[in-house]
């Protein structure tokens, strides 16, 4: 069934495959290395056999996740923690020398909406991220993706106001990647259950293109790719004086 779900969603658009064992919604509980790579190494072992040359991202946070999977394929390591909850993560990510996303969030998916006491949102993780990649590149990790981390540790106005000044994040000089698909800043705001929050997705799909996002992580691959295709074919277009 994985599998199936994959072939659709390549044929139709997604560049990359993001696959994961947990979920880091608002209050979700965290999940042991063990029981993720239960989960994980026959799946990606069977993605590796069917899709030799599909890029392939792993949401994970454990250092022994990422050392086990490396045995199978390469990756690019999605970690929504910042490397905060594993000290052996950083090591497993540079050894293997593995392109990383470095999110921003406070505190851990179960209390992390408790934790949004920002004076300026936009300054505070402009700034730990800036920090951050500042210490992987001196560690020697200069394959790094930036994620502000949409609904991680931000009230539904911080959300908003970091996606209004989302092109701040460029002065870092990497990727940045956003994950707003179905979030609740969309159906709280429309009146509507995550279910319904398709439409208001694709608007903000494409105020984040528009705004300097390079990654979207979406659930929905069609209608992601064809707001894609509708940026690019926007930003081809000339301009008259």
């Amino acid at each position: 069934a994985a599998m199936r779900h994959v072939e659709v969603m390549i044929s139709q658009g997604a560049d990359i495959i993001d696959i994961g064992a947990f979920s880091s919604r608002p209050g979700a509980q965290l999940v042991d290395a063990e029981s993720q790579l239960a989960v994980l190494k026959p799946v990606i072992k069977e993605f590796r056999q069917s899709f030799p040359d599909v890029p392939l991202s792993v949401d994970c946070y454990h250092g022994a996740v990422v050392t086990a999977l490396t045995d199978i394929t390469a990756f690019l390591v999605n970690d929504v923690t910042g490397m905060s909850l594993d000290k052996d993560l950083e090591a497993a990510v540079l050894s293997n020398k593995l392109p990383y996303v470095l999110t921003h969030m406070r505190g851990k998916p179960e209390d992390m909406q408790s934790r949004t006491d920002y004076d300026d949102v936009v300054y505070a993780v402009l700034d730990y991220l800036a920090r951050r990649v500042s210490e992987l590149a001196s560690s020697g990790l200069v394959d790094v993706f930036v994620d502000p981390g949409f609904g991680f540790s931000k009230t539904l106005e911080q959300n908003y106001e970091m996606l209004n000044k989302l092109n701040v994040f460029n002065i870092l000089d990497r990727p940045i990647m956003v994950g707003l698909s179905r979030k609740s800043m969309i159906y709280k705001t429309l009146g509507n259950t995550a279910e319904e929050a398709l439409n208001g997705t694709t608007a903000l799909h494409m105020a984040a293109l528009l705004n300097g996002a390079a990654i979207l992580r979406v659930h929905d691959v069609k209608e992601a790719a064809e707001t894609r295709n509708l940026w690019l074919q926007l930003q081809s277009s000339p301009v008259k004086q």
